[in-house]
């Protein structure tokens, strides 16, 4: 009966060092590096919102955790706060680390529209991660809402 145990014993202690040097070498074969990262918004001639309504003021942005690779899409309201139509642009600004610049793009997809005083349009700002993005773990940066007339 004693002998019974001891082989139920080594039984899992085989079975769990194979499951530990599985999991093991399966942690070596992948390689992941996670991004955490916000931004702050500022504006020039535009309101920027949350929502459609355009009540609550958008001041940052929250882009969760990202990996090598991934991309992030976030949804804004901009709204002509002037008297006269203007033309959208958008820049990034202070990126910190510098070197996130380049790794990590931002785009959106009114570049260059032009909305009348008083209008609303969506955006849609989409945040990029290059696959071969190393040594940079945090970031953030500012993001710069131009209307001109």
């Amino acid at each position: 009966m004693s002998t019974s145990k001891f082989s139920t014993g080594a039984l899992i202690a085989l079975v769990s060092t194979a499951i530990f040097l599985i999991v093991t070498t399966a942690g070596l074969l992948s390689v992941n590096q996670t991004v955490s990262s916000s931004g702050v918004i500022s504006s020039v001639d535009v309101g920027v919102y949350q929502e459609w309504a355009c009540t609550n003021n958008l001041t940052s942005i929250d882009w969760g955790t990202l990996s090598p690779g991934d991309t992030a899409t976030r949804t804004i309201y901009v709204k002509n706060i002037g008297t006269s139509p203007i033309t959208l642009a958008m820049t990034t600004a202070n990126w910190n680390p510098a070197s996130a610049n380049g790794p990590i793009t931002l785009s959106w997809d009114i570049e260059g529209d032009t909305i009348d005083a008083a209008y609303v349009t969506q955006a849609t700002l989409t945040l990029s991660v290059s696959p071969s993005i190393s040594d940079i773990t945090t970031f953030n940066m500012d993001v710069v809402i131009t209307g001109t007339g």
